[in-house]
């Protein structure tokens, strides 16, 4: 069974928010290769909800699967209210996708990208050619907008590809792996760009292989491993599943750090530091259990430093593995 872990907090929405997309029992097979296996999701609206895996992980699968691209061997989903398999128009309706290879097409201009994509929405051409000026210019792209797509950097292509996923509106964002082979400045301006969106009210799934971007941007974070959801939380709740998190008590008087050491005599004494370690999963909780722990003993620290595991410590210990698969799910076909 999964970890899961009740919310407590949010970054942007509360526990009551209403679920743009939800799934229950999700799975895709290949042959004899299980990607999804009972997946079960629930994203409440106007939040960043991350898929978290390494590649094979079933991450890209699962999106395919929500934005009506491929369907489930079993299960059942919704996304904006519509069922994916009896509504899939709706759905498609609803919802932009950004994939982890551009749909930018090289060989016309970013206006021209915007404008096709416009038509394909069935924009006047008036509304057409104002949505797409707007975009490309929220999207920091119209001194290159007459210039052929080709010319642009991996950032302004993934900026253009995600511009011409908001033509439409979509109110539900699909993004797989949007920041892959992106340097860390492009990384960063994507980062913006995804808060910005949620900012504005839209609904971001968003998988990814990279820790630090799930750990930054979502609200919640599934971990997909084998198919299956091993955990799911807030970022700062699936830090506290695993080992490893302390409290460090550093003092500068060797007296005080002696009374300190006499109050908690379950703490890792260095001596020489004048330092105390304890165990704990940085909750507000423990850390007043420790405090009022010093003050019965009238003895206050120099300094108090709380070390949490990062998600790092999630994926692999929920995982068993520090290897990182590098054969694609689409490999698995």
């Amino acid at each position: 069974m999964p970890t899961s872990v009740m919310p407590t907090s949010s970054r942007s929405a509360g526990p009551q928010s209403p679920a743009a997309v939800s799934a229950v029992g999700l799975r895709k097979s290949y042959g004899d290769k299980t990607v999804l296996d009972g997946v079960d999701l629930s994203i409440p609206a106007g939040t960043v909800f991350a898929l978290l895996g390494p590649n094979g992980a079933g991450k890209t699968t699962a999106v395919k699967i929500l934005s009506t691209l491929i369907g489930a061997d079993g299960g059942q989903a919704r996304v904006a209210g519509h069922d994916i398999a009896a509504d899939p128009q709706s759905v498609r309706a609803a919802i932009g996708v950004t994939g982890q290879f551009s749909a930018v097409d090289g060989l016309i201009t970013g206006e021209e990208n915007m404008l096709l994509m416009a038509d394909l929405h069935h924009l006047p051409r008036g509304e057409g050619r104002r949505v797409a000026a707007a975009l490309l210019e929220q999207f920091d792209l119209t001194a290159a907008a007459k210039k052929p797509a080709s010319t642009y950097s991996g950032g302004m292509k993934r900026r253009l590809d995600i511009a011409m996923t908001l033509v439409g509106s979509p109110r539900i964002i699909f993004l797989d792996e949007p920041t892959t082979g992106l340097d860390p400045r492009s990384r960063h301006t994507m980062w913006q760009i995804i808060r910005g969106l949620v900012a504005d009210g839209a609904t971001v799934l968003l998988t990814t292989q990279y820790l630090e971007e799930a750990d930054q941007l979502a609200d919640r974070v599934a971990v997909l491993h084998n198919g299956r959801i091993a955990a799911e939380g807030t970022p700062d709740e699936l830090k506290r599943l695993v080992p490893g998190g302390h409290v460090r008590l550093r003092f500068t008087d060797p007296a005080a750090y002696r009374t300190a050491a006499a109050a908690l005599p379950d703490a890792t004494r260095d001596d020489e530091a004048l330092a105390l370690q304890l165990p704990s999963d940085g909750s507000q909780r423990q850390l007043r259990t420790v405090l009022d722990r010093l003050d019965g003993a009238a003895v206050e620290a120099d300094e108090l430093t709380v070390h949490t595991p990062d998600l790092d410590d999630v994926f692999f210990a929920l995982t068993g593995t520090t290897d990182i698969p590098h054969q694609s799910e689409e490999n698995a076909r």
